[in-house]
């Protein structure tokens, strides 16, 4: 368990650098804070990044399909 932190006057407070390493969060990344009914605070990191979702959606029946690929679909 972390050290306990400060909330500042803005509300603002410092995540632990054990747990931003543990969730992998980086500057900029957004958290979601979820509050359960019995009082517990959920904590979810809820920044992907492209190369976190490579592999998500291939059907193993299924060729792959490039970025390029996609583009004509996109304009």
């Amino acid at each position: 368990m972390s050290e306990p932190t400060t909330m500042s006057v803005k509300g603002q407070v410092t995540i632990p650098r054990d747990i931003r390493e543990r969730l992998g969060l980086q500057a900029g990344d957004k958290i979601a804070w979820t509050i359960l009914s019995n009082g517990t605070v959920v904590v979810r990191p809820k920044t992907r990044r492209l190369s976190d979702l490579v592999g998500i959606l291939n059907r193993p029946e299924q060729p792959g399909v490039s970025v390029d690929e996609m583009k004509p679909f996109a304009e």
